[in-house]
């Protein structure tokens, strides 16, 4: 499977296929998935994810996987090469810089919330983690990570703190991407996605069979967790103050004796009850739901990373990409929808019902390090199925953050001409320095939270953006079709030609005029009315040292990559070629 241009390659279809499936799969499928179902409107959510993923994940997907095997049949890995190589153009290798920038910088943190969750397992395992409600369990996790004070994680380096288990993460990253991409990423991959999905498919089991846990409760119960996360009509109970007009109360009711209780409470008392209906078609009105099913097709799929387009740059130019890309977003949704999205919200319905899960929050950090751990505390073998579960997002994080690192290898090995060991090395210096800054910066997540906002989301937005434009007007559809298709097994239909070329451009700029609208501006769609985001406030307003110092990375090392994909020869005598023919 290797290309000719490149020593490495992949050793066999499935294991590109697992390759890129295990960098899709992490903790977005398991936590922020099941939270942003949950959050925004449950089936209706589920009806604009589905098609945010046919009309920008499958097209941003091919691609990705097209334009990465063609940069690689011409001998280029890295997204600068690869971009330099399909478009001539001299900006190019500079927008590729953006595919090495957001890997590397979203590893930085993205590696600390995986030593999280190997923290969690072992704890759960050793039967440290015992929590009596909501309160203990998110102050063990803030004590955990050092979220109280700048450097509180450096405390301790034992069983109760994170920097132990961020240095067996983050070195065992580095040694499988040392071993290469078929000898260390493919094996790993191979061995790991299996293992994930057996752990998981082990946990639903249990969730699935818990029915109504506690007795005294029987509102709370694994049906009504379903009916919270896919009912695309949703009930809320609305409580007044009849004398000043103050909302007492609001709640989403799923539980169908409730529903009839609080109906009668609303009848006997209008003045002070309501309950009310949101319809699907309301729902669907929000633009804001749209926004957080693009954004998690995103971050599910791994597009807009570049890393798909460097894994796909060491096949040979004849192995099926299409039916391949098709199978790697299969596997993640599969994991994402029929795994991730019935364990974790009907697990804590099941225990602390709709009402407290929605009091403890819906938030990715939320559900998977306050809620569950506290689910599992609760629940019969709790130790048992509490490390599986951590422990399964360990490994989904893992898959991930090994192909984080694999598009910044393959650059310094690209552009400054070194061995495998060289690079690793250097990158392996970056990445701990971005890894100890977010660890040190642990008050409030602040330095992860920024990184995340500006990089993990933003910068995807913007390269996946770019390389659909490119693919669709660069290219072009026609030509980009003709080199998907050689070799495949299947052709992508025929309706993906005006998709790629009008639809998913003009879909993501819209949705990233309306992320900037909301998420930066803070302008309310609804109301009109703007305040200004944190993340601005953070930079301009209140300056906050550690959200100017995250950023400041940000720069600092984009200048860099830009610097040094500025000097490499090779990129230039490749567009001059190209020019002369």
């Amino acid at each position: 499977m290797a290309n000719p241009g490149s020593k490495e390659g992949w050793n066999s279809r499935l294991g590109v296929i697992l390759a890129v499936a295990g960098s899709a799969v992490g903790l977005g499928n398991f936590l922020r998935f099941p939270g942003n179902v949950a959050q925004h409107g449950g089936g209706a959510f589920m009806i604009a994810y589905v098609i945010s993923f046919l009309i920008i994940g499958l097209p941003i997907c091919w691609a990705e996987w097209t334009m990465g095997r063609s940069g690689g049949s011409k001998g280029f890995n890295s997204c600068p090469g690869i971009f330099n190589a399909i478009w001539r153009s001299p900006a190019a290798k500079y927008v590729g810089v953006i595919g090495v920038l957001s890997p590397v910088i979203i590893y930085m943190y993205y590696v600390n919330i995986e030593a999280w969750c190997l923290g969690y397992a072992v704890n759960f395992l050793t039967g440290n983690l015992d929590f009596a409600n909501a309160q203990e369990s998110s102050s063990w996790w803030g004590n955990f990570i050092g979220a109280d004070g700048d450097g509180d994680a450096l405390r301790s380096f034992g069983l109760g703190g994170v920097g132990l288990y961020l240095l067996a993460a983050f070195v065992l990253n580095f040694v499988l991407t040392y071993r290469g991409v078929s000898g260390g990423i493919e094996l790993f991959c191979k061995v790991a996605v299996p293992t994930l999905v057996i752990l998981a498919l082990v946990v639903l089991v249990r969730v699935l069979t818990l029915g109504t846990p506690v007795p005294s409760e029987p509102a709370e119960n694994v049906n009504n967790g379903l009916g919270f996360l896919w009912n695309p009509t949703k009930t809320f109970f609305e409580e007044t103050d009849p004398a000043t007009g103050q909302p007492l109360l609001h709640r989403e009711v799923v539980d169908k004796d409730l529903i009839t209780q609080f109906e009668s409470q609303a009848a006997a008392e209008p003045t002070r009850y309501r309950v009310y209906q949101v319809s699907l078609w309301h729902q669907l009105a929000d633009p804001q739901l749209w926004l957080a099913a693009a954004g998690q097709i995103f971050f599910s799929l791994s597009v807009g990373f570049g890393v798909i387009t460097t894994y796909a740059s060491y096949m040979r130019k004849d192995d099926d990409v299409v039916l391949s890309g098709l199978a790697a977003t299969s596997a993640n949704e599969f994991c994402e929808v029929a795994l991730g999205g019935l364990i974790t919200v009907p697990a804590a319905v099941a225990f602390i019902g709709v009402a407290g899960l929605a009091g403890v929050g819906l938030s990715t950090f939320d559900l998977g390090f306050k809620v569950l751990p506290l689910v599992f505390s609760e629940m019969p073998f709790g130790n048992f199925f509490g490390f599986l579960w951590f422990f399964l997002l360990f490994l989904a994080a893992m898959t991930s953050t090994v192909s984080m690192v694999q598009p910044g290898i393959a650059f310094i090995e690209e552009a400054l001409k070194t061995d495998r060991k060289r690079s690793t090395a250097l990158l392996g210096l970056i990445t701990a320095v971005g890894s100890g800054f977010v660890l040190y910066f642990s008050k409030d997540i602040k330095a992860l939270d920024t990184l995340d906002f500006w990089v993990g989301t933003f910068l995807i937005f913007v390269l996946a953006t770019i390389q659909i434009i490119i693919f669709g007007w660069v290219i072009g559809v026609r030509r980009g079709f003709e080199e998907a298709h050689r070799g495949s097994a299947i052709r992508i239909p025929g309706i993906y030609v005006a998709i790629m070329k009008v639809v998913c451009p003009v879909f993501l700029l819209t949705i990233i005029s309306l992320w900037l609208l909301t998420k930066v501006f803070g302008v309310n769609l609804t109301s009109g009315h703007s305040q200004l985001s944190g993340y601005i406030t953070d930079l301009f307003v209140e300056p906050n040292p550690v959200a100017w110092l995250s950023v400041g990375l940000i720069g600092l090392l984009a200048v860099a990559f830009a610097l040094i994909a500025s000097t490499v020869r090779r990129y230039k005598d490749y567009q001059k070629q190209e020019a002369d023919q």
